[in-house]
């Protein structure tokens, strides 16, 4: 996958993310989002890094969610 095409991939990532998600700021998700990208800069082969980084920053913002409501009982 070509760069440029990668990082507006990923960008749509965090968008979708904050609808699913409209409980948790959008600055965090895009940190997050970030954080999981930069953590797959090495990664030999790319076309799959925006699914791999959604699914690692869902699964951080879903566990996060549950940690924050079982806070709350």
């Amino acid at each position: 996958m070509e760069p440029e095409k990668e990082k507006e991939a990923v960008g749509k990532v965090a968008e979708r993310l904050a609808e699913k998600f409209p409980d948790v700021s959008p600055e965090h998700i895009d940190d997050v989002v970030q954080s999981e990208y930069e953590a797959l800069a090495e990664a030999p082969l790319r076309d799959y890094i925006p699914v791999l980084v959604e699914h690692e920053v869902r699964e951080d913002l879903t566990r996060e969610s549950r940690e924050s409501g079982d806070a709350h009982k």
